[in-house]
C-alpha cells in the first residue's frame, strides 16, 4: 500500500494557516527557534486542535509524520 505524500505546505493548509511559501517562511522565522526541551506540539502558538493534530500524527506515525518531522526540524533551527 502506497503512503500519501503531503507537502510541507498542505501541512500548513491542514493545520489551518497560511500555506504559501512567504507565510511560512514568516512562521517560521517568528517560531524559531523552538527550545530542544519542548516538543513540538507543547509550543504555546499551537491551538489545542493543531497541537492534537500534530502529536498525534507524529506518535502515530501516520500520513502526515514525515511533514510534521520537517516542521520540527525547521522549528528547532536558529531564526
Amino acid at each position: 500500500m502506497d503512503t500519501p505524500f503531503h507537502c510541507f505546505a498542505d501541512l500548513f493548509a491542514q493545520l489551518g494557516l497560511p500555506s504559501g511559501e512567504t507565510d511560512i517562511r514568516a512562521f517560521i522565522a517568528k517560531h524559531s527557534p523552538l527550545p530542544q526541551d519542548v516538543e513540538l506540539w507543547d509550543a504555546t502558538f499551537w491551538t489545542p486542535a493543531q497541537a492534537a493534530l500534530l502529536r498525534d500524527e507524529f506518535v502515530e506515525d501516520a500520513d502526515w509524520a514525515e511533514a510534521v518531522d520537517q516542521l520540527n526540524l525547521a522549528l528547532r533551527a536558529p531564526a
